[in-house]
């Protein structure tokens, strides 16, 4: 089972790998953010309620919502 943005804690840091079936509605967004298949990101914070939670994607930091975390295919990095 391959994990999902939304699954990753505070510090954590991972390799987005695509965008989950079904969850097209934000891929365009996504992409245009900066989350393209092979980029590293950190998570920086999350809500105390989980939603939303802020990465630092190069350089910049962008705040998704839990349902657009969850859209998003991880891998785990050091």
């Amino acid at each position: 089972m391959t994990d999902t943005l939304k699954d990753f804690a505070v510090g954590e840091q991972g390799r987005v790998l695509g965008f989950q079936a079904g969850g097209g509605a934000y891929r365009r967004k996504l992409l245009s953010m900066g989350l393209t298949p092979g980029v590293a990101l950190e998570v920086i914070r999350v809500a105390p309620l989980g939603d939303p939670v802020e990465v630092r994607v190069r350089g910049t930091s962008v705040s998704l919502r839990r349902d657009e975390a969850a859209a998003i295919n991880m891998e785990r990095m050091g």
